[in-house]
C-alpha cells in the first residue's frame, strides 16, 4: 500500500478524479473525497494516514498502475469484466472479496476477483460454471488455449472458432489482466478488440457487396448470389446457434438484410472465410433450374421429412433417442422410410434427371 500512497501524492497535484476518488493539492492543504468521507486542509503525513487501506484508493492504484492503458481495449474489457462502471466501489470491491463478478462471453464465463489485495481472473465453459475447480482440467498459461479450441466434443475440427461447440471440462484460473484477455483472444479471436471498437463508434464494418468484389480464384463466383440467397444463406450460417457473433454487416451500406442478427456480445464485422465457402456453393446451387417432381408419400411420411429436414439442419440428431419412436428423426423410422420409399437411390423410384 506505500507504493499506492507514493503514487498518491505525485498525482495529488495535478489532481485524481476517479471511480468516486477525488483528490487534490490546494492553497489550504490536500482535498480527499470519496462518497463515504470528506477531508480538507490535509497535511501529508494527514493524507496518508486518510488514504491507508482506503478502498477507493487501492481501487484507483489498480486501474492506474496494474491495468493502465487508458482508451485500450484491453483496457475497458478489464473494467467490463469488473462491472467498474455499473457499481460503486464499495459493492463491487465487497464481491469481488466474496464470490467475485461474472460476466458471459460466447460459451465462456469469466469470473473476477480479489484476493489479498490481488486482482485474478478466471475463464472456463459456461457449462462448467458449478463444477468444482479441481474436478477441471487446470490451465494458467493463455497459450494452452490454441488447442483447447481446435476440435468439439466429439473430437471434430472446429473450422469456425466463435461456433458455440467449445469442449468442456477445464479452466484457466490465477490469471492477471493481460493474460485473461489474452486466453479469451486465443478462444474468441479480435472479439475483444472488434467489441471496443463498436463501443467506440469506430468499427468498420464490411458488407456483402465488397467482400463479394474482392474475392479472387474459385471464390469470384460469390458476386453472383442472387440477393434473395444471401438472406437464405445469412439465416442459415449467422444465427445464434450457429455462431455467438451479432452480425453488423448487410447486403450494402444502404440495403440491410431481413435476417435477426443474433445476440451476442461481440460484433461482426464483416462475413468470414467459412460463410464465403458457404455461398460459393450456395451459389452453384442457385444456377439449377426448378423442376417438379412427384412422389408418393403419406401425410406422416411427409412430416417425417420435414421433421428430418429440421432436426439435421439444427444439428440436433444426437438429442433423437432410438427408442423414442413418435420423433420423425428417429433413426429406426428414418430407417425404415428409406426401405419404404427409396429404390436405389432415388426417392419413390423417382429419377433426379427426367432422361434417367
Amino acid at each position: 500500500m506505500s507504493q499506492a500512497i507514493a503514487a498518491l501524492l505525485q498525482r495529488a497535484t495535478d489532481g485524481i478524479d476517479f471511480d468516486g476518488l477525488e483528490v487534490e493539492s490546494t492553497a489550504y492543504g490536500y482535498r480527499f473525497e470519496t462518497p463515504e468521507r470528506s477531508e480538507r486542509g490535509l497535511g501529508t503525513d494527514e493524507l496518508q494516514d486518510v488514504a491507508a487501506e482506503d478502498p477507493y484508493v487501492r481501487n484507483w492504484y489498480y486501474w492506474e498502475t496494474a491495468v493502465g492503458g487508458h482508451g485500450t481495449h484491453r483496457r475497458a474489457f478489464l473494467r467490463w469484466v469488473e462491472h467498474a462502471d455499473e457499481q460503486p466501489v464499495d459493492e463491487r470491491l465487497a464481491a469481488l472479496t466474496g464470490a467475485g463478478l461474472t460476466r458471459s462471453w460466447g460459451e465462456l464465463e469469466l469470473t473476477a476477483r480479489v484476493e489479498d489485495g490481488t486482482h485474478t481472473y478466471e475463464v472456463r465453459h459456461e457449462d462448467d460454471a458449478d463444477v468444482p475447480l479441481d474436478a477441471l482440467d487446470t490451465y494458467d498459461d493463455p497459450l494452452d488455449a490454441r488447442h483447447l479450441v481446435e476440435e468439439d466434443e466429439k473430437g471434430r475440427y472446429r473450422p469456425l472458432k466463435t461456433a458455440p461447440t467449445l469442449q468442456t471440462g477445464w479452466a484457466f484460473s490465477d490469471l492477471d489482466g493481460d493474460a485473461l484477455v489474452e486466453t479469451v483472444d486465443f478462444v474468441y479471436p479480435a472479439t475483444v478488440a472488434n467489441w471496443h471498437r463498436e463501443r467506440e463508434d469506430e468499427l468498420d464494418v464490411e458488407h456483402w457487396v465488397e467482400t463479394a468484389d474482392r474475392q479472387t480464384g474459385i471464390f469470384d463466383v460469390v458476386d453472383e448470389l442472387p440477393r434473395e440467397a444471401l438472406e437464405w444463406a445469412a439465416e442459415a450460417c449467422c444465427a445464434d446457434s450457429q455462431c455467438l457473433k451479432r452480425r453488423e454487416w448487410d447486403y450494402s451500406e444502404d440495403d440491410e438484410l431481413d435476417v435477426p442478427r443474433g445476440d451476442g456480445e461481440f460484433p461482426c464485422r464483416e462475413p468470414c472465410s467459412l460463410f464465403v465457402t458457404a455461398a460459393r456453393k450456395f451459389t452453384t446451387l442457385e444456377r439449377e433450374e426448378s423442376r417438379e417432381y412427384t412422389f408418393e408419400l403419406t401425410p406422416s411420411e411427409k412430416e417425417q421429412l420435414e421433421a428430418i429436414l429440421d432436426t439435421v439442419a439444427d444439428g440436433a440428431t444426437d438429442e433423437i433417442r432410438e427408442a423414442d419412436l413418435d420423433e420423425g428423426a428417429n433413426r429406426y423410422r428414418a430407417r425404415y422410410l428409406r426401405a419404404k420409399r427409396m429404390d436405389g437411390d432415388d426417392l419413390s423410384g423417382t429419377a433426379t434427371d427426367a432422361d434417367e
